[in-house]
Formats: structure tokens, sequence, C-alpha cells
């Protein structure tokens, strides 16, 4: 009997990174609205995240050169760079922590060079796919899909 291997992923949405694109995708439309800095209260409310790990995750940005803080009553966040110029690859690295590939061995036998190029192709198209796409990119499909949908209310 064969498994349903349908559902299986081998990249994996963490939580972190959804939250840490949404957050960003947030700060993008804000800020063409207008230039005052995104509280976390507002953006967590907005996405339902919990505020001390959106806390978190704002540091890690911040830290990545991401995003800008201010402090004091009218305090927040903004995006450090301009949107074209964060590219996916960019914000996963810096969210996910840094993942080095795994050493292969001194002299490895050929069963395990195999494996270790198919990992290492894996890792490149992953790496050329996430650099491919900007966070502009993100944020023109959720507004053109926003223009799409109209919503109605009564």
């Amino acid at each position: 009997m064969q498994s349903d291997l349908s559902s299986y992923t081998p990249i994996e949405l963490t939580s972190r990174i959804e939250y840490a694109l949404l957050t960003l995708l947030e700060l993008v439309g804000h800020a063409n609205r207008s230039y005052a800095p995104l509280t976390i209260t507002e953006i967590a409310s907005k996405h339902s995240i919990p505020e001390r790990y959106l806390e978190q995750i704002m540091t890690i940005l911040r830290r990545g050169g991401l995003v800008r803080s201010y402090r004091g009553s009218r305090g927040g966040y903004v995006l450090a760079r301009d949107a074209k110029e964060i590219t996916l690859f960019e914000i996963v690295a810096f969210v996910d922590g840094e993942r080095k590939p795994r050493e292969l061995e001194v002299t490895p036998n050929l069963e395990r060079q195999i494996v270790y190029n198919v990992w290492q192709s894996l890792n490149t198209l992953s790496q050329k796919f996430l650099t491919g796409i900007t966070l502009e990119d993100l944020y023109r499909e959720w507004d053109e899909n926003q223009r799409g949908n109209p919503m109605y209310y009564i």
C-alpha cells in the first residue's frame, strides 16, 4: 500500500516566516498611505499575531536591516529599504536563521555523494526562486487580488 504524499511539503512555511511576511506586507501597504510608523499592537491585532512573538520577529527584522524602529509616543516600525530591494530569500534567511549546508565527509562514497548533490541542487533552486521574488512583487499580487475581489458591505 502506497502512502498519499500529496500533502507533504519539503519546504515548510513556519509561523515565524508567515508572520514576518504579513508584517512586512503591512508595512509596505502602510508606507503607500502614510509616513507614520506602525506599532506592534496595530500589526498584531490586524493579523492575529501574539504581540510578544511579533516583538521577537521585529527584533530579527530590525537586526537584519529590513525594518527601522522609532521610539516614543509616535513610534513604531517602517521598512528600512524599498520593497523592491528586499527579496524573499533575504527575509527567510534572516527570520529562519543561518542554515549551513551539511558538510560532506572527506572521502564520501558514491551513494553519499549522489544524495548530497541532489540536496545541493534543491538548495540552489530554492535560493534562486526566493531571490527572484521581492517584497514589492508580493505586495503587488496582494493589491491586484484586493482590487479584483471587491468587498460589498450591507
